[in-house]
């Protein structure tokens, strides 16, 4: 599955490693606190885990939203809606 992550964390330390394991998930940067990319339901688990034990629930908030390759190619991406610096081909070959 497509998945896109999305996180607003206060402490510093925890949103590094979140952003780490999305990275070690496979996913791609496409913008500080987004990542995009194709987990399998294994993989989106083990991430949620990882991801559970960093954050403060009482403040912190993490979407993790899975999407079809169809969905994701209908996706509207308008102005600097992706940092360009950031944006790799794979993200590039899944919107197209």
């Amino acid at each position: 599955m497509i998945a896109w992550v999305m996180y607003d964390i206060e402490q510093d330390r925890a949103r590094t490693r979140v952003a780490k394991y999305c990275k070690q998930a496979g996913l791609y940067r496409v913008q500080y606190s987004v990542f995009l990319g194709t987990l399998n339901a294994n993989e989106k688990d083990t991430l949620e885990l990882q991801i559970e034990k960093e954050i403060d629930p009482e403040k912190d908030k993490v979407y993790i939203f899975p999407m079809s390759q169809s969905a994701l190619q209908q996706t509207i991406c308008l102005g600097q809606a992706l940092d360009k610096k950031l944006v790799t081909d794979e993200v590039r070959a899944l919107f197209f």
